[in-house]
């Protein structure tokens, strides 16, 4: 989609369709509030034409609420914000998701940019409206044998701002269409099926991915270089595969960085498919696990975007990836490893398996020392109960860290939630014949338990946090700018926000 800025205008733009934000009002009047439009940055042409539409008088711009009318022979699109003293970031994110869903059988749409402006923050409003345009265009449909193509192809951008702001607002066009591509690319991931997504073929399409990004380097490791490096827990989970393990290792260094540029570390859970191993899934629980490698994609996608925005921080990211398989290697229930760092875990249940291959990444990335290290998983169902399906599980060692994440997330207009890591739990996740087990006592608190699990594997004193996002990578039929069915990129931006603000 190309994004065109019209700067210093006060005309309504040649095009197909014409989109244009207004807000409400509400006054007091005798007994009654009485609700009426407002048309603040309205070309007078345009608000003229309105004007002199009957029924125009009924609407008020309420949230959610659309009015089209025709102007000289192209059709015009409005969008209700609602009160202006209350409107959100989010509240433009969604409505204009929504109008992309009215205009996009369009091939050439212009937008009044300046009403969709939240709170004069010209940037991270064109941010936004790129960001919804982009995310709502979305669709899976490679494998679908009838599919049609987007008509849109042009949006044009009306401002009447002057052309001394041009080149900050195409920097903030640019920089939303990587975050946005990036999202989508998670999405493909996630969203591409087992027997096409195996281990080896994601580690690839990474590395093709990532080929001509400045300042990217990556390396994959296979089954004999994780022998190496003792990665004993994730090679247990690999050890039922007829594929191999692999863990691919990017790096991003801007091209200004001294000893004093911040190193963040991504580590990311990359299962491509969970059958449960020995302990088997039932069948209705064994659909849609292809989403298992989630985590992974969503570190990536954050990880791609902060290198395409050429972002002044070092950034290290490590993708575990394997799937969950059964045959007459793989590894049994009571079975006891030895972990990458020494530490002996018994396998009570090998359906708790990300947090194996998680363990043993987590403790090759501390090697690296970070100044934060983030890991992000679909690692428990437990989550799902805890937080429902809509909000982000954040549990972490370190408050700053915590609470720069629970910032970065607000920004972001993601929802994302501390849990505790009590010292009981820490004691329920110890073994009696083992130094741990990788499931607690009960299943009580499971969220968190696998968390303190994790904590296990986290040395030389870094800052680390956990994201488990079970309930927020699939399906989020509530965001309009999400599929309704599918992998959501949710939890991207907060990552990228993060990056940026710190």
């Amino acid at each position: 989609m190309k994004f065109t800025l019209n700067l210093n205008t006060k005309e309504v733009s040649s095009a197909d369709c014409y989109v244009i934000g207004a807000y409400s009002k509400t006054e007091t009047k005798g007994k009654k509030d009485v609700s009426t439009v407002v048309l603040t940055g309205w070309p007078k042409e345009l608000k003229a034409t309105f004007e002199s539409m009957n029924s125009s008088a009924d609407y008020t711009g309420s949230k959610g609420s659309t009015y089209s009318f025709n102007h000289y022979g192209s059709d015009v699109l409005v969008v209700g914000l609602g009160d202006k003293t209350k409107v959100t970031t989010e509240d433009i994110r969604k409505e204009l998701a929504k109008a992309y869903k009215a205009v996009s059988k369009y091939k050439k749409v212009a937008v009044a940019f300046d009403t969709f402006t939240f709170k004069s923050k010209k940037e991270e409003s064109l941010a936004i409206l790129v960001e919804a345009f982009e995310m709502t265009a979305y669709k899976f449909d490679k494998y679908l044998s009838k599919s049609e193509s987007a008509k849109l192809e042009e949006v044009i951008l009306d401002s009447a701002d002057k052309g001394t702001k041009k080149k900050a607002f195409q920097k903030a066009i640019k920089d939303a269409q990587h975050v946005a591509e990036s999202v989508n690319v998670a999405r493909d991931f996630v969203n591409e099926p087992p027997n096409v997504l195996r281990s080896t073929a994601y580690a690839k399409m990474v590395q093709k991915d990532v080929k001509d990004i400045p300042g990217v380097k990556c390396k994959i490791m296979g089954r004999k270089e994780l022998q190496k490096e003792n990665m004993n827990l994730f090679l247990s989970v690999n050890d039922g595969s007829a594929y191999d393990a692999q863990l691919v290792h990017l790096t991003y260094t801007p091209s200004k960085a001294t000893k004093n540029t911040k190193h963040i570390a991504f580590v990311g859970k990359g299962l491509v498919f969970d059958t449960g191993g020995y302990s088997l899934k039932p069948g209705g629980s064994m659909m849609n696990m292809k989403f298992d490698m989630a985590g992974s994609a969503t570190v990536f996608a954050a990880f791609r975007a902060a290198a395409l925005m050429k972002l002044p921080v070092k950034i290290t990211c490590i993708l575990g990836m394997t799937d969950n398989a059964v045959n007459s290697k793989a590894t049994m229930p009571d079975a006891i490893v030895k972990a990458r760092n020494g530490k002996t875990v018994e396998i009570l249940n090998t359906d708790a398996e990300g947090r194996l291959v998680m363990a043993d990444c987590l403790d090759y990335a501390c090697d690296l020392k970070p100044d934060a290290l983030i890991d992000a998983a679909t690692l428990t169902g437990a989550c799902l109960v805890a937080l429902g399906t809509e909000v982000c599980g954040l549990m972490s060692n370190d408050d700053k860290l915590a609470n720069n994440l629970l910032k970065a997330s607000k920004s972001a207009d993601e929802y994302m939630w501390q849990l505790p890591i009590i010292p009981e739990w820490q004691k329920d996740m110890k073994g009696t014949i083992s130094d741990l087990k990788n499931i607690g006592g009960s299943r009580f608190g499971g969220t968190a338990k696998a968390a303190a699990f994790l904590q296990e594997f986290i040395k030389n004193d870094v800052a680390w946090a956990h994201l488990d996002i079970a309930g927020v990578g699939d399906s989020q039929s509530h965001l309009p700018y999400c599929p309704s069915k599918g992998a959501s990129g949710v939890i991207v931006r907060s990552l990228v926000e993060f990056l940026k603000q710190n």
